[in-house]
Formats: C-alpha cells, structure tokens, sequence
C-alpha cells in the first residue's frame, strides 16, 4: 500500500474545510487542524462529521475515500471517489470466476474454511477443535454458499460461547447482537469490525478488482461491497475477538468506555478513542511476511490478501486467504 500517505481517523466530532490543496480539522474547543492533502491517504470517520463539496471536490481528485461509522459504531457508508484502480480485464475475469459455480464455491469453501481458523487460533485452539472439526466436514458438504454461511454462523456461535468464559460478567456478549448491539462486548466488536471493513474497502479500491462482485456474500445486492464483506471475514478475528479479549485480561476496559441503556450499548467518546488508537497501533505491528521475507504490517496483510486474489483472477494462481500464521 502507498506509504507516502496515512489514514487519519477522526473521534471526535468536527467539521472538514478546505483552504487551498489543504484539509482543515475544525472541533469545538481544540485549534484547527492544518493537513496537507498529499499527506492523506484516507479518512475514517469515528464521530459526527460535516464535510461540504470543496472538500469532496479536493477528495476526489486525490482518490481519497471518506469510511463513515454510525452512531452505534456499525459501518455506514463511504464517500469513495469516482476514480479507481479497477480495469475491465480484472473485472471480466474476477465475473468470469465468480459465474463458474465449482470454482466460486472452491473461494467461498476457503474464505469460510480461513475464517474459522483465524478465530479458532485467538480464542481457544482446544475448546474450538471439535466445533472446527465439524465445521470443516461441513464447508465439504456444502453446495451453496447459503450452506457454507449457515454452517459458518454454527462455528461462530460455539466461539461466542467460549469467549463468554474468558471476559468479565459485564462485558460478555451472550451471542452476536448488531444494530444496536445490546451490550458492551457487542458494541466492541460491532465497532472494531466496522474499521476493519474500512481498511478492507481502502485495500481493495487499490486492487483493480470490482468490490461488488464477490464470492461467498451475494453479488446480487445494489451498493454493496460484497467482496469486502467476503474479505473481511478473515481479518476480524485478528483485529474484534483477539483484542477484545487481550483488553479485557488486561482490564483495559472500564465500564465508562461505554454508554448502555436498555438492550443498546455504545462505545462513549473515552471508549472511542482508546479502541481506535488500539486498532491504529495494531495496524501499524508488523510480522514477519514468510513469503516476502520482510516485516510487512498488519495493514499490508488485507492488501496483499486483495492482491493475492487479484492474481488468482487473472493467472490462475492458487488463492490462499489470510490465515494467522504467528
């Protein structure tokens, strides 16, 4: 991913303005912010935010997308520029594949196989044998990706459960609630993913792949990423479940992170910005890449992961979701 640019994340509410090839931060009872354009590569919208059309026009000739999070923390929309890196060759091909129903399913089959692998690996390897097991009996089974979903969201509500026994009474999640989350550990997850998915849009905006066409989520939906939704589901393990549980056992979180009423929890502004710069620094940790053989970010993960299916479209060459390797 360019490196010249940084994503900037916004958490608390303001005003964008543009004074000449400039991004101005304006917030009640805090200096304005000054930010050259080229030093942007994105922007995610934590809190309210008022963005007039210089400032989409200054945006959009910069290729700078604008990732918005609702009230609740939930994904809710992104100003993304009208110029992409997408070409009718990939996309012909990436059709092409997704059309071929044993060969879609074989993606799908590995997107959903990774996926629980990745959450197996940071919630509990032992207490999630079994379920993995039955799980994967399953992805062989299935003939539509409805089954491999279906199956999918069997895995992950035997997940929910042993997360449960690792937090604190307060903070369990009592199974997946969304929109609004019913409870603190809900409006964590809910929140982190809503980044996540993001960061994943940003990655493949830079890939010449369509986000609409994708593999295990349905294509047919209008205004939808579907791919991102698709690619996505491997990395939330590595970002949601593994710092929620990491920040509890490390009593990072306090029940003033959090705004709840009845069956509705949100994160508070304190707990807003302790999570994003959480996030941040766990985009910014690196790895060390086994194929590459250099560190290589969290961050650079989700775009080589677009990239890596980028060349499966186009060359054939085997694709091999994210999978946690460390």
């Amino acid at each position: 991913m360019p490196t010249a640019a940084r994503t900037y994340w916004l958490t608390s509410p303001c005003r964008i303005r543009r004074k000449d090839e400039s991004l101005v931060i304006e917030r009640e009872a805090a200096p304005k912010v000054h930010i050259p354009i080229t030093d942007v590569r994105d922007i995610i919208a934590c809190a309210e935010t008022d963005i007039n059309t210089a400032v989409v026009s200054l945006l959009n000739r910069h290729r700078i997308s604008v990732h918005l999070l609702s009230y609740y923390g939930d994904y809710a929309g992104s100003l993304v520029t009208s110029d992409t890196s997408t070409s009718g060759q990939t996309v012909l091909a990436q059709a092409n594949l997704a059309q071929q129903p044993s060969a879609s399913m074989a993606i799908a089959r590995s997107l959903v196989d990774a996926c629980a692998f990745n959450v197996r690996r940071v919630v509990d390897r032992q207490l999630l044998t079994a379920p993995y097991t039955t799980l994967q009996a399953s992805i062989k089974e299935a003939e539509t990706p409805l089954h491999l979903m279906g199956a999918e969201g069997t895995f992950r509500r035997s997940a929910w459960e042993v997360i449960d026994t690792k937090l604190p009474d307060w903070l369990q999640l009592h199974g997946r609630s969304r929109r609004p989350p019913r409870n603190a550990g809900n409006a964590f997850i809910s929140y982190v993913n809503g980044i996540i998915y993001a960061r994943v849009l940003s990655a493949v905006r830079l890939t010449p792949l369509h986000s609409g066409i994708a593999f295990l989520h349905s294509s047919l939906e209008r205004q939808r990423h579907s791919l991102v939704l698709d690619l996505a589901e491997m990395f939330k393990p590595l970002f949601a479940e593994r710092l929620l549980l990491r920040m509890a056992s490390r009593k990072q979180l306090k029940k003033h992170h959090f705004d709840t009423g009845t069956n509705q929890a949100m994160l508070s502004e304190a707990g807003r910005k302790l999570v994003v710069q959480t996030v941040r620094d766990e985009l910014a940790t690196s790895v060390n890449h086994r194929s590459l053989g250099r560190p290589v970010a969290y961050d650079e993960l989700i775009y080589l992961d677009a990239l890596a299916l980028t060349r499966h479209c186009l060359e054939g060459t085997r694709y091999k979701p994210f999978r946690i390797w460390w």
